[in-house]
């Protein structure tokens, strides 16, 4: 599996817009020398939006959340991270590392899924990209599943700003 697409019947409130998100800086240093040769000019390291990672205040419902990627995909430390895009912000196409995650779990990335879970309705100037597929006009609930070293991208080009939840699990 390289992605997949799925959905979960929304039943979350808004409370995802009032978490502490911070930036932090993105973790691939040959992305960011790349990314740099390319024209990306964003600030210094941060080629992200914010976010509010596991560890740190989260909605009661998330658990809820996490039970449906445990129940339907079978994955186990699910780590949670809420993540607002600002208008500006791109991410250009990159693999993950899951750096920590691997060191946490002692887990190859063969083995690491994402879930990305879109907490709102698609937005004039909000994109996502997986494998060279453009993906817009998605809706509250649509969520994408990935393994390893899957290839993707986003960007906020519109003037809100958009909301996703960012699952990150294991197999055996």
């Amino acid at each position: 599996m390289k992605w997949t697409k799925n959905y979960i019947p929304p039943f979350w409130d808004e409370e995802y817009k009032e978490l502490n998100y911070r930036k932090e800086a993105f973790n691939g240093d040959d992305d960011l020398t790349k990314w740099k040769t390319q024209g990306y000019n964003q600030e210094e390291s941060y080629f992200t939006g914010q976010m509010c990672p596991f560890g740190e205040y989260h909605p009661d419902w998330t658990n809820d959340i996490v039970g449906w990627v445990e129940a339907n995909y079978n994955l186990r430390d699910i780590g949670v991270c809420f993540y607002k895009m600002e208008t500006g912000v791109i991410l250009p196409e990159h693999s993950d590392y899951y750096l920590n995650y691997k060191k946490k779990f002692g887990c190859k990335i063969n083995q690491i899924q994402r879930v990305l879970v879109f907490l709102e309705d698609w937005k004039s100037g909000h994109y996502f990209e997986m494998d060279s597929v453009p993906i817009v006009n998605w809706r509250k609930g649509d969520c994408y599943v990935w393994s390893g070293k899957t290839k993707h991208m986003a960007a906020n080009i519109g003037p809100e700003y958009r909301y996703t939840l960012q699952l990150t699990g294991w197999k055996k």
